[in-house]
């Protein structure tokens, strides 16, 4: 009785650890932190996760149909577009996103796009 106990037990840490080894990067979105952040288990730098986002294809979930307050919660703060760095403005100003209600996730390259209130649009402001 006492084996299949510490087989049971055995087993998923085994696999938690295996999870861990293989995708420790920081910036990697199978990273096992970045999951429970999303799933909003775990608390995690906010620039370091916008970092995370880069490479994650489900990033959209994580902003669409959310609001300001919602995502100054997960980020902390949002920057208007005239607090934003020059290129940033640059890249808006080139965009087919300007003239709508805009701001940048803290100090990344990533762009929110408002519509009534919600965001509809994530996008990463870089090449332009």
């Amino acid at each position: 009785m006492n084996v299949w106990i510490g087989v049971i037990v055995l087993i998923p840490c085994l696999f938690l650890g295996g999870w861990m080894v293989v995708y420790s990067g920081s910036d990697d979105p199978k990273n096992l932190h970045y999951l429970l952040w999303k799933q909003g288990l775990v608390q995690m730098d906010p620039n370091r996760a916008l970092e995370t986002m880069v490479d994650d294809p489900n990033r959209d979930s994580l902003v669409i149909g959310k609001s300001e307050d919602e995502l100054k919660v997960r980020f902390g703060y949002l920057r208007q577009p005239s607090e934003a760095s020059t290129y940033l403005r640059y890249c808006l100003f080139n965009s087919p996103w300007y003239g709508k209600t805009v701001k940048f996730l803290r100090d990344s390259n990533w762009m929110v796009v408002f519509k009534d209130g919600k965001v509809t649009d994530l996008v990463r402001a870089e090449g332009c």
